[in-house]
């Protein structure tokens, strides 16, 4: 999905501090939750978030949601991960 599309449905669902983030290589954050939700998608590099005991790797061009109090670990792959993320606060 094009960049500029993905923010316009963001914005359109409600979604705010929409914002470009980049973690680096080898970046982990043990289990965690948000009091938002999120909606991203990855532009480029990798990001593996396990939740309710799965794992899955997103890519550049894949998008991930993850709901308010959902806990999760974050794993960054090799090449660091940069995405477009919007949060919708309940």
């Amino acid at each position: 999905m094009d960049a500029k599309a993905f923010e316009a449905g963001l914005t359109a669902d409600g979604y705010q501090r929409i914002e470009t983030k980049e973690l680096p290589r080898g970046h982990r954050a043990d289990s965690h939750a948000h009091d938002f939700s999120v909606r991203a998608l990855v532009l480029a590099g990798e990001i593996t978030l396990t939740w309710n005991g799965t794992s899955r790797s997103f890519r550049a061009g894949e998008e991930f949601t993850m709901d308010a109090g959902c806990a999760h670990t974050e794993a960054v792959g090799p090449d660091g991960v940069r995405y477009l993320v919007g949060r919708l606060i309940h």
